[in-house]
This record gives structure tokens, C-alpha cells and sequence, in this order.
């Protein structure tokens, strides 16, 4: 509890820029959001004024930083569970608990529990030897997708398995650097969407409109909201399945529950158990933000409104560009806003690296082809300085 304001003061284990735009959706409640982070360059330490600095692997740090929290919560999924016990031993409240995030940190654990509950996943396997990868390519077909069993985002622990001689040359060279596998049908997918909810200790629970997310080269780069001519039976049946995760693993707070879209329905891809790429738009784009709905459900305040704002609400994340930018990025700023004045930016205070999230621009409207189109020119201006329409900065369209 802070002091000063009389206000519960909650923990954020991890310093990105989850922890930086949920401090940033803090403030107007008067909520004192404490940070531990790994180096004062983190996104979250460069805005926080309570930050501790140390490793989240380390039980004495998360014991030390926990005190005074009215809870602890998280930016990433990577804390040890036998830490996170721990603490919950030590009478500290933990949001999600270790029982519920562990799905969230082993992609096993995730399957083989959505699967006992009846839930659309595809077939899969742990992975023992090369041997189990090519029995269950000879059953169910290639290719395959193998993944890290533990770790792995952005495209990161994940690989496609196009024939038996490609299992070969990748599997045995992954089990002996140690890292623990599965294998899982690949799904023939129309596209990808995502359902975010969120769920309080109380039960209560929250769901936003369902989104389809794009991907390139394993990385989110938009996100549409809602999802474009998805049918509302088939949005109703995806957040009745987000909702459901969220109770029977007992989550609190923001669960996002990533699908493939298939001819036959949906299927359960990944779970995050955190605010997420995927809900970024709700800054500016429903009644109530992911990181505000975060903060209410890990205190268990009733959570806010989830609707739209506007008919389409496209979020376009802006990517670390190949090479270095003529432009920097305050002079990319000023020229944006000139062209679209009604773009929403969020740069997250990251150096610059090829492929890197460093922000994302959201932008609504009432059509989404409009709305879209404009959202990913802004994002790849903030990537490159350069239009991808051959916009003209100095005279408008280019010859």
C-alpha cells in the first residue's frame, strides 16, 4: 500500500513495454505501479519511478521486490514456477498463480490440459527422439510443426517440418543442445485471430471483440479489429472458449487466447496470461485498455466497459527497419503526424534493431480497407521513413 495516496501499490516482474504501458494506464487510477527490471534502459525504467533493478530468476530479488505489493504481476511468462510457489508460501499474492501461468510457460502442460477439457487443439506429441517426430508425421501427415516445449516468441522455438529428411537434420541437433520438444499437426488455416478476456479473482469476467492478427516471418504486424467478415457465431463460440480457459485455469487478469481459424471452426493455438501484442489497440480503441482492465482484474475491482470505439480499429506494430533510417525518429514523428493527425503512436523507448518491435500506431475509422491502408503506411514511415504509396513529404504524392 503506498503511504502517500492510501492506494494498493501492484509489482510488475519484468520491465518491457507491457510493464511501461501498464504503468502509463496506472496513473489516472492513482495506482503506484512498482517495476522489476533487468537494466535502467528497459522500456518501463525509463518512465516508472519505482523501479527495481534485478534478475527475475533470482527468489531472493522477487522476494525483496514483492514487499509492499498488494500484488505481484507480470510483463513476461518467464519467472520459475517453484519460484513464484514460493512466494505465494510467503503469503504474497500472485496474479496469475503458478498453477495457471505454468500453461502459459509450457506449451505441453497447455495441450495435454485444453485437451482433457474437450477444447479444438491440434494433434500432438511430446518429443523424445527423431523417431517420435517421424511416427507422428507417417500419422498425421506432413508437414509438421516442431516447437520448443518451453521459451520461444515472435517465430522464436518454432519450426516447420516439410518432410522426414527434414526431421532428421533438425531434431537430433535441438535434443542435444537440450531443448525440450513437441510436435503438432500444422493446421490448414484460413487466418489467425485472437480472443482476449479478462477475469478477476472474484470470477467476474471481460471480453473484448475477437481480432484477426497478421503475421510476417513469425511476427505480428497487424492486428484487426473486430475481425473482418468473421461470422458472429463463429466470434461468440471464440470468446466463449477464452472465457472458459480463463475460468477453468483459474486465471487473473488479462488472458489472450491466440486461434486458427480453420473450415471447421477454431483451434487453440497459444495462450499469454499478460496483457499482449493482440490487445494493443484497446489504448485508443474500446471503452476500457488491456493494461487498465489488467490492473482492475489483479485487484479484483469490477472491470470496465470493453466496447469499440469506432467500427474498425487497426493497430500496426512498427519494426526495427533493415538499415539505418535517413530520418531519426523525432523528424519521422513530425512528418507522420502532418500526414495523418489522427494516428495514435506508442514508441517504447527500444534502440533500434532490424526486425525489433519498438512502437506501434493505431488508428480507427469507420472502414477498415481505409483505415487499415493508413495504419500500415504509418507503421512502415515510423520503421524507415520511407511511404509506401511514394507519398512526396515536401509536395505530397510522388510522380
Amino acid at each position: 500500500m503506498d503511504a502517500r495516496t492510501g492506494l494498493p501499490t501492484v509489482g510488475m516482474i519484468g520491465g518491457g513495454q507491457l510493464a511501461r504501458m501498464t504503468h502509463q494506464a496506472g496513473i489516472p487510477l492513482g495506482q503506484s505501479l512498482r517495476v522489476l527490471a533487468e537494466s535502467e534502459n528497459d522500456p518501463a525504467a525509463l518512465v516508472a519511478r519505482d523501479v527495481a533493478y534485478g534478475r527475475y530468476t533470482d527468489l531472493d530479488t522477487l522476494r525483496t521486490f514483492a514487499k509492499g505489493c498488494e500484488v505481484v504481476t507480470f510483463d513476461h511468462e518467464q519467472v520459475p514456477t517453484e519460484h513464484l510457489r514460493a512466494l505465494v508460501a510467503d503469503g504474497v499474492k500472485v496474479h496469475p498463480g503458478p498453477d495457471a501461468l505454468l500453461h502459459a510457460q509450457d506449451k505441453l502442460v497447455m495441450r495435454r490440459r485444453l485437451a482433457e477439457l474437450g477444447l479444438p487443439v491440434p494433434p500432438f506429441a511430446e518429443v523424445a527422439d527423431v523417431g517420435d517426430v517421424l511416427r507422428f508425421g507417417a500419422e498425421h501427415g506432413w508437414p509438421c510443426v516442431l516447437k520448443a516445449i518451453r521459451g520461444g516468441y515472435d517465430g522464436r522455438g518454432v519450426w516447420m517440418l516439410n518432410t522426414p529428411e527434414s526431421a532428421q537434420r533438425v531434431v537430433p541437433e535441438l535434443i542435444a543442445s537440450g531443448v525440450p520438444l513437441m510436435v503438432e499437426q500444422c493446421v490448414p488455416m484460413r487466418r489467425e485471430l485472437a480472443a482476449l478476456v479478462a477475469r478477476s479473482p472474484f470470477g467476474q469476467g471481460a471480453v473484448w471483440p475477437v481480432v484477426q492478427t497478421v503475421q510476417s516471418d513469425g511476427i505480428c504486424v497487424e492486428v484487426l479489429a473486430p475481425a473482418p467478415d468473421l461470422a458472429p457465431g463463429l466470434a461468440a463460440e471464440a470468446q466463449q472458449l477464452a472465457l472458459r480457459v480463463a475460468h477453468e485455469l483459474a486465471v487473473v487478469g488479462v488472458l489472450a487466447v491466440e486461434l486458427f481459424e480453420t473450415d471447421n471452426g477454431v483451434v487453440v493455438n497459444e495462450l499469454a496470461m499478460r496483457p499482449h501484442n493482440s490487445g494493443h489497440w484497446t489504448i485508443e480503441g474500446a471503452r476500457t485498455s488491456q493494461f487498465e482492465q489488467h490492473l482492475r482484474a489483479v485487484l479484483d475491482y469490477p472491470l470496465g466497459a470493453t466496447d469499440l470505439v469506432a467500427p474498425a480499429v487497426v493497430m500496426a506494430n512498427v519494426l526495427g527497419a533493415a538499415g539505418p533510417p535517413e530520418m531519426g525518429p523525432d523528424e519521422r514523428l513530425h512528418h507522420l503526424f502532418a500526414r495523418f493527425p489522427d494516428a495514435h503512436v506508442h514508441l517504447y523507448g527500444k534502440a533500434e534493431r532490424p526486425g525489433r518491435k519498438i512502437g506501434h500506431v493505431t488508428l480507427f475509422g469507420e472502414r477498415m480497407d481505409d483505415v487499415r491502408a493508413r495504419a500500415r503506411l504509418a507503421a512502415h514511415w515510423l520503421s524507415d521513413g520511407e511511404w509506401l504509396d511514394g507519398y512526396d513529404i515536401h509536395g505530397g504524392q510522388g510522380e
